[in-house]
């Protein structure tokens, strides 16, 4: 399946983690469009400032758990307040190497979450987010 070019956003504060993602997701196809931030506060700010400009919003956004300033939950709070305002539908990824079953339950009740993958993830699971996300 062809992936067309969607606009990812990657929310983690581990800069090997962005750089690695980064390479992985370029290297699958058409999609080299990634906006990168290193905790949720810088995510919540771009979003709220380009709520009425889908063309700069992601389709994709990969959040972390564990960040400074605001954390995954946090930044979900946040998100909350503003997505009647965003004019675009943003898929919400949680990824994060926590295994405790408390996030795990509480990602996959959140009505915003998408899905919640553990680190390291996959090249394969790249892929079927991308092309999920591509239709």
């Amino acid at each position: 399946m062809e992936i067309k070019n969607i606009r990812i956003a990657l929310v983690d504060d581990d800069s090997s983690y962005q750089f690695l993602t980064s390479r992985t997701i370029r290297s699958i196809g058409n999609t080299n469009d990634i906006l990168q931030f290193y905790n949720g506060l810088e995510a919540i700010q771009y979003l709220s400032q380009n709520a009425h400009i889908p063309q700069e919003l992601p389709d994709l956004l990969l959040l972390d758990i564990n960040m400074p300033l605001l954390d995954g939950w946090m930044f979900l709070e946040e998100y909350s307040s503003i997505k009647d305002r965003i004019e675009k539908e943003i898929n919400i990824v949680m990824v994060s190497s926590s295994i405790d079953s408390k996030d795990i339950d509480r990602a996959r009740q959140h009505e915003d979450i998408a899905d919640y993958l553990m680190k390291p993830v996959s090249i394969e699971k790249f892929k079927e987010l991308l092309e999920a996300n591509a239709a």
